[in-house]
């Protein structure tokens, strides 16, 4: 089966309530947006790895994107793992699936770890799939892999 969306092709547009308000997909055209589909608040991988993010503040707001992290975990969830850990990312509340389904990172025990990179024009550049869940992407990957896209074209 497919990964949807692939690598050149149309991110689906969402709306989904966040830490930080509410968060619709199409309203950050113009600007790179890093999606981090992760399992679970407060579980070991998950922890460690938006921790990572949080002990390299400077790095992670030098990536030139808006950076979100999507689960299943509802508001309130996602507030208390932000608190508990003093993390500096945005959560989604994607309680029904939907949009993990959308982006191929949704299976039979939820949503699956995967990173994926939207450029300003809404097209998917970047998608790395986890296949245990059992690792992340670093900042430095994460910078990489924004580093890698094509420049955007000039307006």
């Amino acid at each position: 089966m497919a990964k949807h969306p692939a690598v050149g092709e149309q991110a689906p547009d969402f709306e989904l309530e966040g830490t930080e308000g509410r968060f619709r997909l199409s309203e950050h055209r113009g600007e790179r947006v890093v999606l981090l589909f992760y399992p679970g608040d407060n579980t070991p991988v998950c922890t460690k790895q938006f921790c990572s993010y949080r002990d390299r503040p400077d790095d992670l707001a030098g990536l030139g994107a808006a950076v979100v992290g999507i689960s299943a975990q509802g508001l309130d969830s996602h507030r208390d793992f932000i608190e508990k850990n003093h993390l500096n990312v945005a959560l989604l509340a994607d309680e029904d699936g939907k949009v993990a389904g959308a982006y191929g990172a949704h299976g039979r025990l939820g949503t699956k770890r995967a990173v994926v990179i939207v450029d300003e024009d809404g097209i998917v550049r970047h998608r790395h799939d986890h296949l245990l869940g059992l690792d992340f992407q670093s900042v430095d990957e994460l910078k990489a892999a924004l580093e890698a896209l094509p420049s955007p074209a000039a307006t």
